[in-house]
């Protein structure tokens, strides 16, 4: 069995967030709608921008249908009595200030670079993230230096659907040219990555990160065909790893 391809997920698993405040990004997010002339007050856009986020949390993650931020964003403000909707260029304008402050707090974690740089010599390399919005994925890859050793990148937003839900993965392996059975997925979540990955018969790897432990991976009951706590587990061993997993590089 030969190992065409190397998946992995990207936040908790690639990159992290730092020092990142969600409020002072809303706050921006208010200010640029209103000089782009979709004035409200801020209390009252706050309150309804609350609603309308929970509303879609649950249709994302319970129904796992991806809702980009657009959508809930004009629901936010009609609901307001300020008139617009989703294909507004001026949401993306405003999403784009507001999602500046995250992709300038992502950092590489550890051996990271190193780790995607040795899969590429091996394999095809994919990123596979949940996100609800794909500009500021590809925005962090590039700003991270990053993107030259993807050979697919997908985002939910663009798929339309999340991880675990088998369609993302499908559509990553065909992009990729590659059977299940021939791809390792290293990941972060139990749930979304390993239990995901492994329904579709792809080999998973855990790693541990700040959002998901090993004592977390415990309590969903999931069983990955390997769980490191570090990124440099993989990359200093990634030819020997791949063998012990019964997949052969090359």
């Amino acid at each position: 069995m030969n190992c065409k391809v190397i998946m992995f997920d990207y936040i908790g698993t690639l990159v992290e967030p730092r020092n990142y405040a969600l409020e002072a990004s809303k706050r921006k997010l208010h200010r640029a709608l209103c000089e782009a002339g979709l004035k409200s007050q801020r209390e009252e856009f706050m309150k309804a921008y609350a609603e309308a986020h929970e509303k879609y949390r649950r249709i994302r993650y319970e129904e796992l249908r991806e809702v980009t931020n657009a959508v809930w964003v004009s629901e936010t403000l009609n609901k307001i009595r300020c008139k617009t909707d989703g294909e507004d260029p001026r949401l993306k304008a405003a999403l784009n200030v507001f999602f500046q402050a995250f992709i300038d707090s992502l950092n590489l974690r550890p051996n990271a670079k190193k780790l995607i740089a040795v899969a590429a010599e091996h394999c095809r390399v994919g990123l596979v993230s949940n996100f609800t919005y794909a500009p500021a994925i590809y925005a962090s890859l590039r700003k991270l230096g990053i993107n030259q050793y993807f050979n697919a990148v997908l985002v939910s937003e663009g798929v339309g659907w999340r991880k675990p839900h088998k369609i993302i993965f499908r559509e990553a392996l065909r992009i990729l040219r590659a059977k299940a059975e021939e791809t390792i997925f290293i990941g972060d979540s139990p749930t979304e990555d390993i239990e995901g990955a492994k329904a579709l018969g792809m080999k998973a790897i855990f790693v541990e990160s700040r959002f998901n432990t090993v004592a977390d991976l415990q309590k969903c009951g999931v069983k990955p065909d390997l769980t490191i706590r570090d990124l440099k587990e993989i990359s200093d061993n990634f030819p020997k790893l791949v063998q012990t997993m019964n997949i052969c590089s090359g």
